[in-house]
């Protein structure tokens, strides 16, 4: 599936008072697009874009103006606030100030599979609050920001969050709620276990693990945490660790090889996760298992 890129933008990040700083681009993400950059003040029309867009505002308060004649609204958006334009519509927008910001582009494939495969309308918003959506944003530029291959699973699970979320609270009009999910058959959790064992080593996208539950991705992501408690990522994770866990007590490889064949993009990944999640580092982990080791290498 080919990656979101800026030519399925709306044409704000190409204006000569923008200044991006990063972006997804090159990063092979198929539903989301995002950047972060530096807007000085500007007035334009866009013409309607395939996406839909989310702009976080970092910093502020900056008066923003959005629509033409009778249909203007204008509003000081304080650090923290949100802009949405939905996909398929004309903008016309005003900047009074300079601001850092966030825009987080997305597909409306992903914004109708959130709504179970339903069309979604969303409305035009300026300066709207929305904690959860507000981090998942800042957890998207933080990803693209430091990226690692091995966090392709993440990544779809960010998209897959952000997607719900807007149609839970950024709807145009109320949405039938959704029975809660019910877990995978043990047949297709084996069949997912399988594909996580056997593909450890590479990024793994959701869209695979889902294939093989024969599953949408919203689908799965909901269904695998009923079964297991966790999302796919953090199974997956969870799983890097035990196997260079294991390695690192019985086995004398180089950690930094340990870590590319766990899935970890290189050594100082690895240690990172390790010391986040277990509270020790991979050098810690092998000294502990050498000393449980007798002399002899016999374990008993």
């Amino acid at each position: 599936m080919p990656e979101l890129g800026l030519a399925d933008t709306m044409g704000i990040l190409l204006r000569p008072e923008v200044r991006p700083r990063s972006s997804s681009a090159g990063l092979g993400w198929p539903d989301l697009y995002v950047s972060a950059q530096w807007e000085q003040p500007f007035q334009a029309d866009f013409a309607p874009a395939p996406t839909h867009l989310m702009v976080l505002h970092l910093d502020g308060p900056v008066t923003v103006q959005r629509g033409r004649g009778g249909d203007t609204r204008s509003r000081a958006v304080p650090p923290g606030g949100l802009f949405l334009q939905p996909a398929g519509r004309e903008l016309s927008v005003r900047l009074t100030g300079g601001l850092d910001t966030v825009h987080a582009y997305l597909t409306d494939r992903a914004l109708r599979e959130a709504n179970g495969g339903r069309p979604v309308e969303l409305t035009e918003e300026l300066g709207a609050t929305d904690p959860l959506t507000e981090q998942l944003i800042r957890a998207m530029n933080s990803t693209v920001r430091h990226w690692e291959p091995s966090a392709r699973t993440y990544v779809d699970q960010l998209t897959d969050m952000f997607a719900a979320q807007l149609v839970r609270r950024h709807a145009s009009h109320a949405e039938t709620p959704a029975p809660s999910p019910s877990g995978l058959s043990e047949r297709r959790l084996a069949a997912v276990r399988d594909l996580m064992h056997e593909r450890l080593a590479e990024p793994l996208p959701i869209a695979e693990l889902a294939a093989a539950a024969s599953l949408s991705t919203s689908q799965f992501t909901r269904r695998f945490r009923a079964s297991t408690g966790h999302s796919p990522h953090q199974y997956l994770l969870a799983l890097r660790l035990e196997r260079a866990a294991r390695l690192l007590r019985t086995g004398s490889a180089p950690v930094a090889q340990i870590a590319v064949e766990c899935g970890f993009s290189h050594q100082e990944h690895l240690t990172r996760v390790m010391r986040s999640r277990l509270g020790t580092t991979p050098a810690a982990m092998r000294r502990e298992g050498r000393r449980q080791t007798p002399a002899d290498g016999t374990g008993v």
